[in-house]
């Protein structure tokens, strides 16, 4: 099975769910550093929606200025649009199997989709 991880090395949460990954048999690991090369709007919305979430539950608001943009309450497009342009407001890890796809804080739930 192929995992994909949209991972921050600087994030504790984030390299503890990638070591999960790593240390699960049989699982294919793509690591996407995605302060690097964030996913496209289009792929965000397909992940959010994948996970159940809406793109503001997938909002990183702690050391960012969404909430004083206002974000938490605008739109899904301008959401995005702001998530692509400053990857930085994307919360962390997200991973997608072919079992689905979750935002892992904490690290334990990407066994969900293992």
């Amino acid at each position: 099975m192929k995992a994909t991880i949209w991972h921050n090395p600087a994030c504790g949460t984030s390299r503890k769910t990638l070591a999960i990954l790593e240390e699960t048999p049989g699982l294919d690991v793509e690591v996407i550093e995605y302060l690097k090369t964030p996913p496209a709007a289009a792929k965000l919305a397909q992940l959010y929606r994948d996970a159940g979430l809406t793109p503001q539950q997938g909002l990183r608001r702690r050391g960012t200025d969404a909430e004083a943009r206002g974000l938490p309450e605008a739109g899904d497009g301008e959401v995005l649009a702001a998530m692509v342009a400053e990857p930085i407001l994307i919360e962390r890890p997200l991973v997608e199997t072919d079992k689905g796809v979750r935002l892992c804080r904490p690290q334990d739930v990407v066994r969900e989709i293992l």
